[in-house]
């Protein structure tokens, strides 16, 4: 598995996809969105996550600045293994 890491001193790039929607990326991969609800400009990341409203597209389009920002994910796989897998398999005898 591999996963791809985008710098985030990269600029995001606008576009406006429709009247009320502008949809941001950042080297060529989906970064964000920016929705306009008729009250308020609703900002999402890239997994669709509502970040917060804002009263105006600018500072909507700044908090997904500020929180594209790469994160560290916990690591699943323990560090050490368990005894039983840290020994050396036994030959059998003959």
């Amino acid at each position: 598995m591999s996963t791809t890491t985008i710098s985030s001193s990269d600029p995001l790039t606008w576009k406006q996809a429709d009247t009320d929607v502008h949809v941001a990326t950042r080297d060529g991969e989906f970064a964000g969105f920016v929705e306009f609800d008729g009250s308020a400009h609703v900002t999402h990341d890239h997994r669709g996550t509502e970040l917060g409203s804002f009263d105006s597209l600018d500072s909507a389009r700044h908090a997904l600045e500020r929180a594209d920002v790469p994160q560290r994910r916990p690591s699943t796989f323990p560090f050490a293994l368990p005894r039983a897998l840290r020994r050396r398999p036994r030959r059998a005898r003959a």
